[in-house]
């Protein structure tokens, strides 16, 4: 769960610190929620869920169905390129 708060932040732009210092917690806590330590309570977690998300459901969290995440997706998909054509390349000589 982690890391999918820690991508929700990334999708939303926030910086590590200011959602931490948004949710009332430390930054060295953001850190331990972000890397999915099991001593943080389930109440840390949602506080800075809430900071980075607010109104979020955490099974959106979970499923990641939130729009910024699907945005983040799209841009760290790979995208082929082929290679023209001969026509293609004749097209452009100008």
């Amino acid at each position: 769960m982690g890391e999918k708060v820690a991508r929700l932040r990334m999708a939303r732009q926030w910086r590590q610190a200011d959602a931490a210092a948004r949710a009332g917690l430390s930054r060295s806590t953001a850190i331990l929620i972000e890397q999915g330590d099991p001593g943080r309570t389930l109440a840390q977690i949602l506080r800075y869920l809430e900071a980075i998300a607010p109104g979020l459901p955490l099974l959106n969290l979970l499923q990641e169905t939130d729009p910024s995440l699907t945005a983040l997706a799209a841009r760290e998909r790979t995208q082929r390129v082929r290679a023209l054509s001969q026509a293609e390349l004749n097209k452009l000589d100008f």
